[in-house]
């Protein structure tokens, strides 16, 4: 398995099935314009790969806070179904891990559902800890995905 990251949008529409686990609405053209919005401000994509085959892929945001400084966010980590539990999502955080301190970042976060404890148990093994609460204003329930 390597792990690397996607570069552009077509590479990274590519990829869509995998993403389409989590969000089976999804679709080519909508996910191409939410990338051409995002890949201005700091967005990239990483996945593993067991030769053209891809089993896992998450988004991340570098950024920059009052509170912490620079930092790395991890969004949508998503593992096909059939390859959990190999070590796909490590991979992922390792190689985060790794950009995270190469570009001098303090800090990682992410958020999760309340309810997915399983992914949870993965976010405590990899040293994340929840340390507050992401507070949420849905405006517009359509627009949200999830």
């Amino acid at each position: 398995m390597i792990v690397r990251e996607l570069k552009g949008i077509e590479e990274m529409v590519e990829q869509i099935t995998v993403l389409n686990e989590l969000y089976p609405e999804l679709k080519q053209e909508e996910y191409a314009a939410d990338l051409a919005e995002m890949l201005p401000h700091n967005y990239g994509q990483v996945a593993v790969f067991e030769g053209d085959e891809c089993l896992g892929i998450s988004g991340f945001w570098i950024g920059r806070k009052l509170w912490c400084g620079k930092y790395l966010e991890l969004d949508n980590i998503v593992v096909c179904s059939k390859h959990r539990s190999k070590g796909v999502g490590k991979l992922i955080f390792d190689y985060l891990r790794d950009k995270a301190q190469e570009n001098g970042c303090t800090m990682m976060a992410l958020d999760s559902y309340t309810t997915n404890y399983k992914a949870h148990k993965m976010f405590y093994n990899e040293g994340f800890a929840p340390r507050g609460f992401h507070f949420i204003n849905i405006l517009d329930e359509k627009g949200v995905r999830g």
